[in-house]
């Protein structure tokens, strides 16, 4: 197995919708072994493909019930509303609270080729959304209200410069 570095805000990857992935092959069980392993040592609840720069519909999950992959996932049903400070790999050390759905249902395969759903309120839901995102190109922030986000992306802008940012 091996660490993958985690791509981070700026990086053309994350704006990048993944490609599907057409058959379950001994390079995508190898994928799901690194990314599994990258996320422990991020340490994360989640990872996308393309935050390792690998730009596949795959994302890899653990929120303490034990690890799973989804290929091809998407979102088939969303219900509730729940505000978190939310955060994410690839834009370190920043939480915003954001507010989407509670529940959430996603349908893909697993490692068999097997059609599988997983599902979950507040956190499982959170993260089926948040890794779906990254599949579709999108990163949390732009969940973020019209100021929140002006600011977020100033703020990330003068880091990357290594200028202060604001508190």
């Amino acid at each position: 197995m091996a660490l993958f570095p985690i791509r981070t805000f700026g990086d053309p990857v994350l704006r990048t919708v993944a490609e599907r992935i057409d058959e379950v092959t001994s390079a995508v069980e190898r994928l799901v072994d690194d990314m599994l392993e990258t996320m422990y040592d991020a340490p994360g609840v989640g990872l996308a493909a393309p935050q390792i720069g690998v730009s596949k519909a795959i994302f890899v999950a653990d929120i303490g019930d034990g690890p799973f992959a989804m290929i091809n996932p998407e979102i088939v049903e969303l219900s509730g509303e729940w505000v978190w400070d939310e955060g994410c790999l690839s834009v370190p050390e920043r939480f915003w609270p954001i507010t989407r759905p509670a529940f959430a249902r996603a349908r893909g395969i697993d490692l068999s080729g097997a059609e599988v759903e997983q599902s979950g309120d507040e956190l499982m839901g959170r993260v089926l959304q948040h890794e779906i995102d990254h599949l579709n190109g999108m990163l949390l922030l732009e969940h973020l209200g019209r100021r929140a986000k002006k600011q977020a992306l100033r703020d990330l802008r003068q880091e990357a410069l290594g200028m202060p940012t604001s508190p």
